[in-house]
């Protein structure tokens, strides 16, 4: 009889020990630190998203200007201050992607101080 209590306490012990080796586990998984290069991958892809934004407004600016151009006859006025507008179109969501970028990484650090 003694024999089989130590038997169902190695038991438990045992399951209750690979259930903390199961959380260790998962917790070790939630708080790597990422990865240098992933970190880099994602710089890159957030600076061609911001040069691409002022490609597009300029882009589209000058398409407006050259098109109300063509329909008023006023080459080059339109063109000129369409390509301007697109330009500070773009520039203002450069800084707005500027700024979502700056609030995700102070909130990381804000995360990561947490944790401490």
């Amino acid at each position: 009889m003694g024999c089989l209590g130590m038997a169902t306490a190695d038991q438990d012990r045992k399951a209750r020990l690979e259930a903390l080796d199961a959380k260790l586990a998962e917790k070790r998984v939630l708080d790597e630190p990422k990865r240098h290069q992933d970190e880099h991958h994602s710089q890159v892809q957030q600076g061609w998203r911001m040069v691409t934004e002022l490609v597009a407004g300029l882009g589209i600016g000058f398409g407006m200007g050259y098109g109300l151009d063509l329909v008023f006859g006023t080459l080059p006025w339109f063109l000129i201050i369409f390509t301007l507008l697109g330009f500070v179109a773009g520039v203002r969501t450069m800084m707005r992607t500027a700024q979502e970028m700056q609030a995700q990484e102070n909130s990381g650090d804000l995360d990561e101080t947490e944790r401490d």
